[in-house]
């Protein structure tokens, strides 16, 4: 019931932005889809209501401005585990080099 559209835009640095589509009875249910946005290039994502949002920086620092459809509500809030087999996002960097916070770290995967 909070779910959140998302217009995402990088103001300093370059992320690769991914986007999952969680919504059961979607013909695209549990695809996704990735852009490199950067301040450079000036690209944008739209992440509609009803899909999972990930990113990883290529730089050492990068900075977001995020336009929302809906105010955040934290106890809404999950995850997914970012290496998900089934999911196979090319996240454009070695499976080594990915530094994870916690809840990243304890994400369930994407069938659970």
């Amino acid at each position: 019931p909070h779910a959140q559209g998302k217009l995402v835009r990088v103001t300093e640095g370059v992320v690769w932005d991914i986007a999952v589509d969680i919504r059961p009875d979607s013909p695209t249910y549990g695809k996704w889809c990735g852009a490199e946005l950067s301040a450079e290039n000036g690209a944008m994502l739209w992440v509609p209501p009803g899909f999972a949002h990930g990113f990883v920086t290529l730089t050492e620092s990068a900075h977001f401005l995020y336009k929302c459809t809906a105010e955040y509500h934290g106890p809404s809030e999950r995850a997914i585990r970012w290496d998900d087999t089934d999911l196979d996002i090319d996240w454009k960097i070695p499976k080594a080099d990915a530094i994870l916070s916690e809840k990243d770290l304890v994400s369930p995967f994407f069938k659970k």
